[in-house]
């Protein structure tokens, strides 16, 4: 009888870890193989904190602005910063950069687990019939951007299988200068890195490239996705460095 006792409660605490254990499992397989980081519908999401129509009553006119996040993979944009912007899109780019700021996305996930991930995007801002259009894509590509394509770049990840761990400023440089790389990546539908080849170095002759090539050698990255679906694709990823020591940002603030 004692023994009968004591063997109850040793299979309910079995029984609860058991439940525990597939719980978990059961959890993580809900999660998706792929997933890209999202803007997403929170109050807290860049589109939201957006105000298109304190950008129409200052004056903005059509304006382009790109950015760059470090999304966490909790969704959290840890860092982030805007650059190549149109002529007279200084309105927007300080309205973006106030969004950006302890924004909320939807996390990225590669198999079956959250990532953190760098985010690259593009916000357009145009009024039509006098009244505000805001549109954020998540890519940088001329071509989908022309005819406003349901694509979303490829990520680069931080951690999980990756062994990126960010931007490293280029060593024996003789003076201090800002440098950007553009990479041209072929990458599957599985987000493994194909190919990878300098398109762009500014300043020339200085590491920049070499630098950018090392970085990204060993990088995983959620796949492109279009139309909800990931796939294969080739794209040019801007890589800017900011100062001498190594970051996760790519950019400084």
């Amino acid at each position: 009888m004692a023994g009968a006792i004591a063997f109850f409660p040793t299979m309910r605490r079995f029984l609860f870890l058991l439940v525990i254990v597939f719980a978990l499992r059961c959890s993580a397989e809900d999660l998706p193989a792929y997933r890209p980081a999202l803007i997403g519908k929170s109050p807290d999401a860049i589109v939201n904190r957006i105000d298109e129509n304190l950008l129409l009553k200052a004056g903005q006119k059509k304006a382009l602005i790109m950015f760059f996040a470090l999304v966490d993979k909790d969704g959290t944009v840890k860092s982030s910063n805007t650059y190549r912007g149109t002529p007279e899109s200084k309105l927007l780019e300080q309205e973006v950069q106030r969004a950006l700021t302890n924004a909320k996305m939807t996390p990225a996930i590669r198999n079956h687990e959250p990532v953190a991930v760098f985010y690259y995007a593009t916000v357009v801002f145009q009024v039509v019939d006098d009244k505000p259009r805001l549109r954020i894509y998540a890519n940088q590509e001329a071509s989908e951007l022309r005819t406003e394509n349901d694509f979303v770049g490829p990520q680069p990840c931080l951690g999980a299988d990756s062994k990126f761990d960010g931007l490293h400023f280029p060593e024996g440089l003789p003076v201090q200068v800002n440098g950007l790389v553009e990479l041209s990546l072929k990458i599957d539908g599985a987000g493994n890195l194909q190919e990878a080849k300098v398109e762009k170095e500014d300043p020339p002759l200085l590491g920049f490239g070499d630098a950018a090539m090392a970085d990204f050698a060993n990088a995983k990255f959620i796949p492109a996705f279009r139309n909800g679906q990931p796939v294969a694709c080739q794209v040019v990823l801007p890589v800017y460095y900011v100062g001498q020591d190594s970051t996760l940002d790519g950019r400084s603030q």
